[in-house]
């Protein structure tokens, strides 16, 4: 039997709203096994019910479906560190694992891309979905649906601060305006624009405006309290981005050094009940014996 690891992610990296995104070395594990019904193990971060309408299974069922198979009753096993409902992927993990065991079963038929397919159009869109699948920083579009892997230094590591209270997605997204002035869309295609320039030539001092974002972020700031406040923390204490984590309410900061004192200014968000993680960039979903 093998067993999948699927890397949290970071996505929007705040200026790159539903488009960019970023693999954290911290790894949802799964394995399936044929079964005479359909049976899910779950351990780790929260709670998710030991029933088949889970998210890997559905994911699972969902790639047989893409070949025109029906997909065979399996025991899935997921153990999973990712925070749940903290802007750290945990869905797309999910989802990623559960197409990656089917494609297993399905001698490879579907392949990364394939996988990518079936999990981003479950999740909704490709931000978090394309660094579980391929790794590292990503650049992905939805409509056609397509990725591009971002060079960057092996040596950058992402603080990010977790507070314990949770913040649904579906609620992240709906302070959201349906239409927002021309001058923040074109503030923002600028600096998104940045994010692939400043990773390349390694002018990663430019990666502090890269992150600035005038879609998404300052109407989900309204509802983290003290998130602004730490954004501006991290930077003032080295940090060479500072946003918040995907849809939040987790806030991150890029570092190539001065973790330790990024780590403290981000603290008093997290809370004495919340967490912090630092974390190196990710590989896509890899494979090993168990």
């Amino acid at each position: 039997m093998s067993r999948v690891y699927v890397p949290a992610s970071l996505a929007n990296l705040g200026s790159g709203f539903d488009a960019l995104g970023v693999a954290l070395a911290l790894y949802l594990e799964a394995e399936a096994a044929p079964a005479d019904a359909d049976r899910f193990h779950y351990s780790g971060e929260g709670y998710v019910p030991d029933d088949r309408d889970n998210l890997v299974h559905r994911a699972f069922r969902a790639a047989f479906a893409r070949v025109g198979e029906e997909a065979p009753t399996a025991e899935i096993r997921v153990f999973n560190p990712v925070p749940l409902s903290r802007g750290m992927g945990s869905s797309a993990a999910a989802l990623v694992a559960g197409a990656a065991l089917a494609d297993r079963l399905l001698g490879g038929r579907l392949g990364r891309e394939g996988v990518f397919a079936v999990a981003s159009e479950l999740e909704g869109h490709p931000d978090n979905v394309a660094p579980a699948v391929f790794g590292g920083f990503q650049l992905s579009l939805t409509d056609p649906l397509r990725s591009v892997s971002l060079p960057y230094p092996e040596e950058l590591r992402f603080v990010v601060a977790v507070p314990a209270e949770a913040l649904a997605t579906a609620e992240a997204r709906a302070v959201l305006p349906e239409h927002v002035p021309h001058a923040d869309a074109r503030f923002n295609l600028a600096r998104a624009a940045l994010w692939p320039a400043a990773l390349a030539t390694g002018r990663l001092e430019l990666l502090a405006e890269a992150a600035r974002d005038r879609l998404h972020q300052p109407y989900r700031l309204e509802l983290m309290p003290g998130a602004a406040e730490a954004l501006a923390a991290a930077e003032t204490a080295g940090a060479l981005a500072a946003f918040v984590a995907g849809a939040g309410p987790s806030v991150a900061a890029l570092v190539r050094e001065k973790a330790g004192e990024v780590a403290r200014a981000l603290a008093v968000y997290a809370g004495s009940e919340g967490r912090l993680f630092t974390l190196a960039p990710g590989k896509g979903f890899t494979w090993k014996a168990t």
